[in-house]
């Protein structure tokens, strides 16, 4: 007889053991109506799931969190099945959940295009007004391999074949389609309320570029029309946002085969890249920063001594002299430690903080390149501050408390904090893990701030705190990082003489607030859809004449806000004045102001705001003032 435990901590008995749903119904049959899965003891199962135990239940419907994951991966499901039906000799291979939807990739030779996905979407509808029932069953390892072998399905029955055979496998099958899978799924069709395919793209086979070339479906999927529609508009603000169109628009940079992942800068987008960059050394300044500079060439012997290169070694350019082998830095924690190395330290010198804007090179496939977000040659606001244990906690708070005021300098307000610790591959004993994993932790709480743990995220030498910011459009952003590092130091020979006398190894703490420059003046762009904040404008107002009588007249005005360090051009073309302003409008311009014969007589500018907003005729001492209001 089960006894079955609610959230509410009221409890349910059973004669014999009832499913999930059948608790659901026992309760009321709304919630029956709106159950799409179960948590048992803390395990998500479907809601046909057998419980024969006295557990824990928590009835999940499209109002948990859970819901999402679950009807994404039922979409993908349904993609497959709607897919196979039309195109029968369409193989399924993979089909996971990912961020905002799923995606499957298929083996068709004859090859989908934009069209199909229309058909394909179509009878996902037609499936899903069918309200068919979702079924789990089990078959062993060898009957599954058999089972699609005979299906023709051998990219499925490959998969089957590289999971241990003592592995019970489970299969899921609405209708004539069938597919292996873990789970759990929806209990039919008609829970799905809103999806949509979104595009096709080339995947191959196991990742593997050796491999043949599959054909991959994405789509998104929601718990209701309102938020899908939402996600879809925020796809429209993304691409008038995006930083490479918008990089073109306002002549910032642009990227060529030549230098694949390389950012070639012009004048106003290295300005932008120069005010960011400028601004940090200021903070680090007033943060007690020493700032140096490293080798981009150094031999492989330290990187195998730090441990990088066993990590990273795939993902390292090298390059060889005088029968030696060199890596370009990927990183620059290695070379700061060898600073460190320099001369005697001891416990007075300590915390020590060094900064380095230091260009990283790493060899990214080019199939993860995106514009100046992910790129192979970046400049990191990089820094290690090497400190005793006793100082971690401290130094860890004026971190965190730097690295939100410098994002809400940049205008981004929400800002999360997550934790993440240990990975597989790591340097390292346990016993320091917890150490440094502990110290994190301890930080953060006592910091008072919410946090996230992200179990096997962390750097292959410490665990870590992401700084995860979200844009204008609620996208998430990981820039900002610390990492508690007990082991590099010791690897790379690091010590300071004690308060006691005694030799001891340094606390190497890895940070950054921006991360790569690159990215991040990216993130700016889309952010801020080119229209940056005065203070980060390239150039902060253009000076238009009327016509050529206010030639000089606008160039005397140039001079004069130049020397107050404004960022200032003049368009004295002979074209229509409502030309130019609609041209730099374009360009989205902090100001524009006009001279025409009225103001020339009087010694004035008419000024008009980003948007359009007509804010008349002044002195140029009064726009100074509005500017430095501003």
């Amino acid at each position: 007889m089960p006894i079955i435990t609610l959230p509410d901590g009221s409890e349910k008995s059973f004669e014999q053991a009832p499913s999930v749903i059948e608790v659901a119904k026992s309760i009321g049959s709304g919630l029956a109506k709106a159950t799409l899965a179960g948590k048992v003891d803390g395990k998500l199962v479907d809601a046909s799931y057998l419980i024969e135990n006295d557990s824990s239940l928590s009835i999940i419907t499209d109002k948990d969190d859970e819901a999402l994951e679950l009807i994404r991966h039922s979409t993908a499901h349904l993609l497959a099945q709607a897919t196979q039906m039309l195109y029968p000799d369409a193989q399924v291979t993979i089909g996971p959940v990912i961020d905002n939807g799923f995606y499957y990739d298929f083996a068709f030779k004859d090859g989908f295009t934009e069209g199909d996905l229309a058909k394909i979407e179509k009878n996902m509808h037609k499936l899903i007004k069918q309200n068919i029932k979702i079924q789990r069953s089990e078959m062993t390892r060898d009957e599954a391999v058999k089972f699609f072998q005979d299906k023709r399905e051998f990219y499925k029955a490959e998969i089957i074949q590289s999971i241990p055979t003592d592995e019970p496998l489970s299969l899921y099958q609405q209708g004539d389609f069938i597919d292996l899978c873990r789970g759990p799924h929806l209990p039919s069709t008609g829970k799905i309320k809103a999806f949509k395919l979104m595009k096709l793209a080339g995947a191959y086979w196991r990742g593997d570029s050796n491999n043949e070339m599959l054909q991959r479906v994405y789509g998104t999927a929601w718990t209701n029309k309102e938020d899908l529609a939402a996600h879809l508009h925020r796809l429209e603000e993304a691409e008038k946002r995006d930083h490479r169109k918008i990089g073109k628009t306002q002549n910032l940079f642009h990227m060529q085969e030549e230098a694949p992942g390389m950012i070639f800068w012009h004048e106003k987008g290295w300005t932008l890249y120069q005010l960011v960059e400028q601004y940090m050394r200021q903070i680090f300044k007033e943060s007690d920063y020493q700032e140096v500079r490293t080798p981009q060439l150094i031999d492989r012997s330290l990187w195998e001594k730090s441990g990088h290169w066993d990590k990273f070694g795939d993902a390292m350019f090298v390059t060889s002299s005088e029968n030696r082998e060199y890596a370009v830095k990927p990183m620059n924690c290695p070379a700061h430690i060898q600073i460190f190395n320099q001369g005697l330290k001891s416990y007075r010198d300590l915390p020590l903080r060094l900064a380095e804007f230091g260009s990283c090179h790493r060899n990214e496939p080019s199939g993860t390149l995106h514009g100046i977000l992910r790129v192979r040659n970046f400049i990191q606001d990089d820094g290690h501050i090497f400190c005793s244990s006793e100082q971690i906690q401290s130094e860890v708070s004026d971190f965190i408390d730097l690295t939100f005021k410098v994002y809400q300098h940049f205008g981004f307000e929400n800002v999360e904090l997550k934790l993440s610790t240990r990975p597989e591959k790591r340097v390292g004993a346990d016993e320091v893990w917890d150490k440094a994993e502990a110290a994190l932790a301890e930080a953060l709480d006592a910091k008072g701030v919410k946090w996230e743990l992200q179990e096997g995220e962390g750097a292959f030498y410490g665990p870590k705190i992401e700084f995860v910011l979200k844009d204008c459009l609620e996208r998430e952003w990981q820039c900002g990082t610390l990492q508690v590092d007990f082991s590099m130091p010791e690897r790379l020979g690091a010590s300071f003489i004690a308060e006691d006398g005694s030799k001891q190894t340094p606390v190497m703490l890895h940070r950054a607030i921006v991360g790569s420059l690159e990215r991040f003046v990216g993130i700016l762009i889309e952010h801020y859809e080119g229209a940056f904040p005065f203070w980060l404008a390239p150039i902060q107002a253009v000076i238009l004449n009327i016509s050529e009588k206010q030639a000089e007249f606008a160039g005397k005005i140039e001079k004069k806000l130049k020397k107050q360090g404004l960022r200032v051009i003049s368009d004295l073309r002979n074209e229509k004045i409502g030309f130019k302003i609609r041209e730099h409008s374009m360009q989205r311009f902090p100001y524009l102001l006009v001279v025409g014969d009225r103001e020339m007589e009087n010694e004035q500018i008419s000024v008009r705001a980003r948007g359009g907003e007509d804010l008349g005729a002044m002195s140029v001492a009064a726009f100074t003032d509005l500017i430095n209001q501003e």
